[in-house]
């Protein structure tokens, strides 16, 4: 194995390449254990069941509270943001699927593009062997991805609990590299916040998001149509049932789309994101009669295949109890301060 101690990497180096690669953001940070605080808030949301039956959020602690575990001699760890915001979101007269899923899994993409990161970094610092001194996480490791973005300065949480990138938002998708490279370090610097500002909690229409700051995933939305399996419940069919139109039937973004770092987003120009061509012209009756022939045509390596035909089924038949959904009036967005 090649000496580690010998790789350093400045920062900024790190960062230009990540932008040069199409990356909307990167930031840089020192691997460690995650802090006490964070990692006791966690652990308070597993034990009071808050996480649903995503029980796999519970394995491997070692690993996830200290991603110095998850590859030898870890140093750092390089944090990347990816727009996934869609040019053209879909006609508020049919059902919607949350933009992170309008194209090809993301898994896929973000992997391929670090991978690129990977091999400029090793040429770089002279490694030959990436196996050793390199790891890829896209959100399959057990890793704290806003944890670390936050870390590495990209942005903050904000009361959604999705990672916020002050001017750009929070459409992205997030990765990271583990590396035995060891970086020059960046200066912090102070990240915007939510401050008084609570439009998603008002926006979530299963009260999924709380004023105290929590969340629960039994209620949520995009945990019922995507992680749960089998059948709903009556109470979990009444959450789901009950959404103001358009109705979700995969994922939701309604505490997205209300936020004001959201005014002006960017859209994504890669062609992997874009949606399969019919997907914009499907109707409610379409989807209602939905085959699983064209549930695979229209899904093709899409992270659509999480919930499986059957799982998207149960969503457009539970939505489809309600009247044919109406373009709902567009609010208008609240001016914000200091933000």
């Amino acid at each position: 194995m090649e000496n580690s101690q010998s790789h350093t990497i400045d920062s900024s180096f790190i960062k230009a390449e990540a932008m040069r690669l199409g990356f909307s953001a990167c930031g840089v940070a020192d691997a460690d254990v995650v802090d006490a605080h964070t990692r006791r808030i966690y652990e308070q949301y597993m034990a009071e069941g808050r996480m649903a039956d995503m029980n796999y959020l519970a394995n491997y602690p070692d690993l996830r509270f200290d991603p110095t575990q998850l590859l030898p001699e870890c140093h750092t760890i390089i944090c990347v943001a990816l727009s996934y915001y869609p040019g053209q979101p879909l006609p508020d007269d049919t059902y919607q699927i949350a933009y992170y899923a309008y194209g090809r899994d993301y898994h896929e993409v973000m992997r391929q593009k670090l991978a690129q990161l990977i091999s400029t970094l090793a040429d770089t610092a002279g490694i030959t062997d990436t196996s050793t001194h390199f790891r890829i996480c896209t959100d399959t490791a057990p890793l704290l991805e806003r944890y670390w973005a936050v870390r590495s300065g990209i942005g903050f949480i904000g009361r959604n609990h999705t990672l916020i990138i002050p001017r750009l938002g929070s459409y992205y998708f997030l990765g990271e590299v583990l590396t035995t490279i060891k970086q020059t370090t960046s200066p912090s610097t102070r990240m915007a916040a939510c401050n008084n500002c609570h439009l998603c909690i008002d926006a979530c229409p299963t009260g999924a998001l709380h004023h105290d700051g929590s969340f629960d995933a039994r209620q949520c939305l995009s945990y019922l149509t995507i992680e749960h399996r089998g059948l709903f419940t009556p109470e979990q069919e009444q959450l789901v049932a009950s959404q103001p139109p358009p109705y979700y039937i995969y994922g939701c973004d309604r505490c997205q789309q209300c936020c004001p770092h959201n005014n002006r987003p960017t859209p994504t120009t890669l062609p992997e994101f874009k949606p399969h061509p019919d997907l914009h012209r499907m109707t409610p009756a379409d989807w209602n009669t939905l085959t699983r022939e064209r549930y695979q045509q229209l899904f093709s390596h899409s992270a659509v295949k999480r919930a499986k035909y059957e799982g998207l089924m149960r969503n457009i038949q539970c939505v489809a109890k309600q009247k044919t959904p109406e373009t709902p009036p567009k609010p208008e967005t609240p001016h914000i301060t200091n933000i």
